[in-house]
């Protein structure tokens, strides 16, 4: 395993994270405990998770993913062995069922029900899931100003009540995720102008076939040391070529959840063909190349692997010691010239 640290930290995390969010849903209990083994046998130290896990969020099911990590603590009792990443849910219909508060209002009741399901007394790294301004995330690609939005600026308000949380000892550090430009700068500017806490990661989507994180957003995590936690490096499985071949098993991602359907134009198709060719033109898998891909650049501070089954768990982990050629990037990035970013 490779490894670097949390920005503006000394706490050193495996530059692969262990993602979590088919625990209880697609996989058991017993399945998650065991991929954590395996993980932790591997070199991963870093897991991430949330309060609206598993993914489809539904009520029946939310917070189940942070109770098997919760229980998994209690049974090996690896907690100082691990740094835990989680989320507060984002505000609309989506989470309605968690709550119907905003950030601010519910940032409190979100750690404290975290910390129980998780059964421990910390959080190392605490993120909030998106933003509550109207914006463009989740696959919209461009940014459509509403005149009618009704958010009014709080980011103060909310590092306000994260600080106070941090000298309660409940969290270590914090975090956003699924942020724009503009939100990343504005947290950054009331942190310094207040002394608040900084947010030291963001964790955007990022693979072969959405590099927009490389626009404005990558100048900001170098420039300001705000590095990216990359989230769906492999576009729901779309980038292990499983669906293109027929090789996907019934209980895949997109089989089961046909709604999530991100990573899946004919633009997406096309260039995960492409891509496909290459990696077996070089003799690797698909899901490989598209992982390294992920891990060897320079403003990614961990990538965010997932997996149903412990052979799609090793083949992921394997990637840390794949390292692409420049000769490999640059046929990978005419490719992006072609097709650039079909998932935004």
């Amino acid at each position: 395993m490779k490894y670097t640290t949390l920005p503006n930290t000394n706490i050193k995390v495996s530059k692969i994270c262990l993602g979590t969010m088919t625990w209880g849903n697609q996989n058991t209990e017993a399945e998650g405990h065991t991929q954590m083994d395996l993980a932790v046998e591997r070199g991963i130290n870093f897991f991430d998770t949330a309060e609206l896990y598993p993914v489809p969020a539904e009520a029946k099911t939310s917070g189940r993913t942070s109770e098997i990590i919760g229980t998994w603590f209690k049974k090996t009792g690896l907690r100082d062995k691990i740094i835990l990443a989680s989320k507060i849910a984002g505000p609309g219909d989506y989470t309605a069922h968690i709550r119907t508060t905003g950030f601010v209002q519910g940032i409190k009741e979100a750690v404290d029900k975290e910390l129980k399901r998780l059964q421990t007394d910390y959080i190392d790294l605490f993120q909030l899931h998106w933003p509550e301004r109207n914006t463009n995330t989740f696959g919209v690609r461009d940014y459509k100003h509403d005149p009618n939005d009704d958010w009014k600026d709080n980011f103060n308000a909310i590092l306000h009540t994260l600080d106070g949380i941090i000298k309660e000892g409940k969290i270590r550090h914090v975090g956003i995720s699924n942020e724009k430009a503009w939100g990343t700068m504005r947290y950054l500017e009331e942190s310094k102008k207040h002394n608040l806490p900084r947010m030291i990661s963001i964790q955007n989507a990022y693979s072969l076939l959405n590099r927009v994180f490389e626009g404005d957003m990558a100048e900001i995590a170098m420039r300001e040391n705000i590095k990216l936690l990359a989230y769906s490096p492999m576009a729901f499985g779309v980038l292990s070529g499983k669906y293109i071949k027929g090789t996907a098993a019934e209980n895949a991602r997109l089989k089961l959840f046909p709604r999530f359907a991100r990573y899946s134009s004919e633009q997406a198709t096309e260039a995960t063909k492409a891509y496909l060719k290459l990696a077996e033109d070089n003799n690797m898998s698909l899901a490989q190349m598209s992982l390294a891909f992920v891990t060897q650049q320079p403003f990614v501070l961990s990538n965010i692997i997932g997996a149903t089954t412990l052979e799609q768990l090793e083949e992921n982990i394997d990637s840390i010691n794949v390292e692409l050629s420049q000769e490999l990037l640059v046929k990978i990035n005419a490719i992006h010239a072609k097709i650039p970013n079909p998932a935004p």
